[in-house]
């Protein structure tokens, strides 16, 4: 089955998801990663500046929540994003060949405020809903979950393997730390809590990080279980691959009413014929063929809007 072709309308806010190899332990907590994985976040932002509301990171896959100004600069960032993070994690765990499954999943979120919320929460959730830890802020991997807690930035740290590579070749004498920048990371508020202060903005999430590990709890205690641990998680080995992996399909749009998911899929449904009609009218011939704004033609840069 083909990928789906990426819609993003502009300003949108989207869920961006991508997974290791075969589901390997490849982003697993380790000396270091939390840093490299936010000082990667930061210096992709810098290049292409979206707006970061959160993220976590579990040993094989991770989630961001951004909105990006259109299709084409969430690409260009979640180009330079991967490729980056994966000769990363490639280095830290001696990792050499395909370290990301596949092209990252990218399903946008309505404006609805519970459906931006509950995004929010399912990332907020992770560590915990997967019986590894008993409170996110234990997760020892990258999670934003502190930071939106207490309102502060994140600190994360880019190497610059380029000038550390002719640095090696020229003989000359150097620590890691000659080649590395501090990068800060603020996290923007959900779109749909934007006109809220920062402390209600930490109250909320406070609640609702608390009523997801009360879940949780609750679940171990009828189910006699118990999580996982920290010291158990750093133990894994970045190479294991599990037996199973937890596969869902892909949604078209996170929307909290059947209305506005039948708004979308219209909307949705209009952008794919309009393509495929220009897809024609390519192959007839036509290099003056219209495409809709916000795809990538085949074997072409993406089309964005012009002037009204």
């Amino acid at each position: 089955m083909g990928r789906p072709l990426r819609f993003i309308p502009e300003a949108s806010l989207v869920e961006v998801t991508a997974r290791t190899f075969q589901g390997r332990f490849l982003f697993k907590p380790s000396p270091g990663w939390r840093e490299i994985f936010v000082g990667l976040l930061a210096r992709a932002q810098e290049r292409y500046p979206l707006r970061i509301h959160g993220f976590v990171c579990l040993s094989n896959h991770y989630h961001l929540l951004v909105s990006p100004k259109d299709a084409y600069q969430l690409a260009a960032f979640m180009r330079y994003f991967n490729t980056n993070l994966s000769k990363e994690a490639g280095r830290l765990h001696r990792w050499r060949g395909t370290l990301i499954q596949r092209r990252y999943r990218a399903i946008l979120v309505s404006e609805e405020p519970v459906a931006q919320i509950a995004r929010l929460r399912y990332l907020l959730a992770h560590g915990v809903k997967e019986g590894l830890v008993a409170k996110a802020e234990q997760w020892p991997g990258p999670h934003c979950v502190i930071a939106l807690l207490t309102n502060t930035p994140l600190e994360g740290v880019w190497y610059d393997h380029s000038r550390e590579y002719a640095a090696r070749n020229a003989s000359e004498e150097f620590k890691p730390e000659d080649f590395a920048t501090r990068y800060e990371l603020w996290l923007d508020p959900l779109p749909c809590w934007s006109h809220k202060d920062a402390a209600t903005r930490r109250l909320y999430v406070a609640e609702l990080t608390q009523t997801m590990e009360d879940a949780a709890r609750e679940r171990h205690r009828q189910k006699g279980t118990r999580p996982l641990g920290r010291t158990a998680v750093l133990r894994q080995h970045p190479h294991h691959r599990p037996r199973k992996i937890a596969w869902s399909s892909a949604v078209l749009v996170h929307a909290a009413s059947k209305r506005v998911r039948h708004e979308f899929s219209r909307t949705y449904g209009l952008f794919l014929t309009a393509f495929y009609e220009a897809v024609e009218r390519l192959r007839a011939g036509d290099l003056l063929a219209r495409f809709p704004d916000g795809s990538f033609p085949p074997g072409l840069h993406l089309i964005r809007a012009g002037p009204a």
